[in-house]
């Protein structure tokens, strides 16, 4: 076989390429420290490593939710705990006034005193977390409460929760008294005192005619009563005295933020009937109600629903017809719609009905399938007055079920109001309230606790497991530093040889021999 210079000068490129070649991978592997720099590296090894990535990324955002869940609820734990010392402060002072030998004087000064506390707790619960509300609900971007003016009464059931409304402002309570016993009318007299009841300036019920209120002007602010409020006169001065009708118009609180108790049900397109439903019970989230049969209320009602917005559809159900109250009750996941009549009990098949619960909530994923709520509902926690979304009224807030006794801002604004008008009997009163109103807070505190507890154990476990996946990931894709220094010198030491090499066989020549 003859051999050409071609064929030499073609193997000597061939044996420089792949030492090369060999030697440039080395030189990458050190300068990455990694052993898989591309997917031709290793096939099945990048595969593991971009699941390992994939892991990571998601450990190190449940890291960072976790991060600001406890910036969330650190701050809600301090400043319950600061609520609580306040709440204290207050009782302390209350009492005080609750002696009788406390001068109206006294009670006027320690008044002075707890409005201030009232402003600091009205603070406290309008905490805000870079820049967003923690006690207002999903409601985040405003404060989670106003100032406003509230009423109290001293006798049960003469003015309802809704039954009244109060527009001005007032630096001091009013006391309300009326002068002729009945139902109140055009003209019906009453007198009212600003300065605690040691003066007091007469006025008339005005009748503004239609379907308004009734008012009452207390200088510089309006009372409102709904039509059929029945009074007591009065002729008693002594604020402590407890015959006829005594109204307090005295500081307040409202809450502006959402909770999770209300739940809406909205007719949808294609309805036909003036059939309208009310929904109760604990729904998790939207449910579609779809008609499939033409029916009255007082039969059976064919009906399927949805969870996810009408992509799957459940099974047939039938509806439970209460036929006297021209109802039906349809059961969900979570709860019961109930259709009602409304002047007409016919439903149309297609006809679809929405089920909204509100969602007050911020939840924060801290793991795989694992959430944690770190916002409060602040009506649930200070109480305040709370808007009626059917007819806009606003009405002392129930805390779990309970009387006002647990609402902390209701029962602090009735005591300055007692405060300041030297009432002994309703100072009495608000100090048992605010026992029952500081435990609501302190229950609360707690379950914030349990969720700080729950947020350190869960932050140590996703840095467990942050720890094992990089080691695993490292231990498929790092390169081996002292294998590849022995490789990268073997690779050198093979390229310099063969560059020697070539550099001696191009080197020769029949011409060197002649």
């Amino acid at each position: 076989m003859r051999i050409t210079q071609q064929m030499i000068f073609q193997t000597s490129l061939d044996n420089m390429n792949s030492t090369l070649s060999a030697l440039m991978e080395s030189n990458t592997e050190g300068a990455s420290q990694k052993r898989i720099n591309s997917p031709s590296d290793d096939p099945v090894g990048m595969t593991k490593v971009l699941n390992d990535r994939t892991t990571l990324s998601s450990l190190n955002q449940y890291s960072a939710n976790i991060t600001t869940a406890q910036g969330w609820l650190g701050l809600a734990d301090s400043t319950l705990t600061q609520a609580s010392s306040v709440i204290t402060e207050i009782k302390t002072l209350a009492t005080q006034a609750a002696t009788g030998t406390m001068t109206a004087d006294n009670r006027q000064a320690i008044g002075t005193q707890v409005q201030q506390y009232f402003e600091e707790l009205i603070n406290m619960a309008n905490t805000k977390y870079e820049g967003q509300s923690i006690f207002a609900g999903q409601k985040t971007s405003g404060d989670a409460f106003d100032e406003t003016l509230g009423l109290t009464v001293n006798q049960s059931g003469v003015v309802s929760n809704a039954g009244y409304s109060i527009s001005g402002d007032s630096d001091s309570t009013i006391l309300v008294q009326f002068l002729k016993s009945g139902p109140l009318s055009n003209g019906t007299a009453f007198r009212y005192s600003t300065d605690g009841g040691n003066t007091f300036s007469q006025g008339t019920v005005v009748d503004p005619g239609g379907n308004s209120k009734l008012q009452l002007n207390l200088g510089g602010v309006d009372l409102q009563l709904a039509r059929g409020t029945t009074v007591t006169a009065t002729s008693a001065t002594n604020t402590n005295d407890s015959t006829g009708t005594w109204m307090w118009v005295r500081p307040a609180v409202q809450y502006n933020g959402n909770d999770n108790s209300s739940i809406a049900v909205d007719p949808m397109q294609g309805m036909g009937s003036t059939v309208e439903g009310q929904a109760a019970g604990n729904f998790s989230g939207n449910v579609l109600v779809r008609i499939n049969n033409t029916a009255s209320l007082a039969s059976n009602v064919s009906y399927t629903y949805s969870v996810d917005g009408g992509r799957t559809w459940s099974a047939s159900n039938t509806s439970t017809a209460h036929t006297a109250a021209s109802s039906a009750s349809l059961n969900l996941p979570g709860g019961i719609l109930t259709l009602y009549s409304n002047g007409g009990n016919l439903l149309q098949a297609g006809n679809m009905f929405m089920v909204r619960p509100s969602t007050a909530n911020i939840n924060f994923e801290i793991g795989p399938s694992s959430t944690i709520t770190v916002n409060g509902i602040g009506s649930q926690i200070f109480g305040g007055l709370t808007e009626v979304q059917s007819n806009g009224a606003w009405v002392a807030a129930s805390i779990n079920g309970a009387s006002n006794g647990s609402n902390l801002f209701e029962t602090v604004g009735e005591l300055v109001g007692y405060l300041e008008t030297n009432n002994q009997d309703g100072v009495q009163k608000c100090l048992a309230n605010l026992t029952s109103s500081q435990q609501t807070v302190l229950n609360y505190d707690a379950s914030v606790g349990g969720r700080e507890n729950r947020l350190t154990t869960t932050s140590d476990f996703i840095t467990n497991l942050n720890t094992t996946v990089t080691t695993d990931m490292s231990n498929t894709e790092d390169v081996d530093l002292s294998l590849l220094m022995t490789n990268l010198a073997q690779q050198q030491l093979a390229y310099e040889t063969v560059l020697k090499a070539t550099s001696m066989i191009n080197g020769l020549s029949l011409l060197n021999y002649m």
